[in-house]
């Protein structure tokens, strides 16, 4: 008799019930298909990725070295060409001076945009501060500098008039700022956001229609280096070639850093459903991808060039800016 008992069925009574699991309780069923927005995130590591001490020094060497050799055969041509015929010696001579010349207006200009920028940085950090210690006396050194920064400008001559106008009846730091933000802030941050909006249409126009290898990558690079380059010059960057690509790096390791090229379901879902457009179309996918994290490139270089932070206006949403940008998309592809 104990042998059949012990063939019978068990009960095993478990301490914890398991959870019941319902269609509406189970987790999503992963899409291998989803758009990455590829061309983007290469961007962005690559823009980012640090350079070593070593490579920075080696291509210091490197410069010098050709810039040296370039230097003493230029020098080396235009003598002899000197003692040979003295006409066209001149004429050489002439020629070197002025590459020479353009040379060095090339370097004052960098130089002068290198100053813009860190100009703008000089009053974000005042401006941090002022608002940090509530520095009444701060923030109107703030105003002043971003009057000054601003003089001239006639699509601001309303906010400029009203900021000298109603500074002195101020009390506080977040008031006086809060004033400069609303009155001269507010017109350059919607052209700021019609260029990042252009730029994330650029971008996802060509990865959606150009079939090319690296042709998607080329456009968002070429894209995001002058929609930063035209962000910081609204905002009174008006940075030069080197001043464009050092502002790229920061912004764009800023966002490798955050996380923020990293490309969620809420992102994809919350633009146009990815799943849908990755069955229907995957360039298409990929284009509004590439065009919502252009548009996350974009609010970052505003907020870097902004002078001030978003405290008195709203901070622009991504999910907003990149269905504007891609409204002209939506409706031709539905026709």
């Amino acid at each position: 008799m104990s042998d059949e008992k012990r063939r019978g069925p068990v009960m095993i009574d478990l301490e914890e019930q398991a959870p019941e699991v319902t269609p509406a309780t189970a987790p999503p069923v992963p899409e291998p298909g989803l758009p990455q927005g590829a061309a983007m995130q290469r961007v962005a590591v690559m823009a980012a990725r640090p350079r070593s001490k070593l490579a920075r020094w080696f291509f210091a060497a490197l410069g010098a070295l050709v810039g040296f050799m370039l230097s003493v055969a230029a020098w080396d041509w235009v003598t002899g060409l000197l003692a040979a015929n003295p006409v066209l010696g001149l004429v050489a001579s002439v020629l070197l001076a002025l590459v020479l010349g353009l040379l060095l207006a090339i370097a004052v200009k960098e130089a002068w945009a290198f100053r813009r920028l860190a100009r703008l940085d000089h009053i974000q950090k005042d401006a941090a501060a002022a608002l940090g210690a509530q520095d009444l006396g701060l923030a109107k050194s703030v105003s002043a500098q971003m009057v000054t920064l601003y003089a001239g400008r006639d699509e601001l001559a309303p906010g400029l008039a009203q900021v000298e106008a109603r500074t002195a009846e101020m009390f506080d730091a977040d008031g006086v700022l809060g004033l400069a933000e609303r009155a001269l802030l507010a017109p350059l941050d919607a052209m700021a956001l019609r260029e990042v909006e252009a730029a994330a249409r650029q971008v996802a126009t060509v990865t959606a229609v150009v079939p090319l290898a690296l042709a998607d990558v080329t456009a968002a690079l070429t894209s995001n280096l002058r929609m930063i380059r035209r962000v910081a010059e609204i905002y009174g960057g008006r940075s030069g070639t080197l001043g464009a690509w050092r502002l790229t790096r920061s912004v764009l390791t800023h966002l490798v850093a955050t996380g923020a090229v990293a490309v969620g379901d809420d992102l994809v879902g919350s633009v146009a459903g990815g799943g849908v457009l990755s069955r229907v179309s995957r360039r298409f996918g990929e284009g509004v991808v590439n065009g919502a994290l252009t548009a996350r490139v974009g609010v970052a270089a505003i907020e870097v060039c902004r002078p001030l932070p978003f405290r008195s206006l709203p901070r622009p949403g991504v999910t907003g800016l990149v269905r504007r940008a891609l409204t002209g998309l939506f409706g031709a592809r539905d026709g």
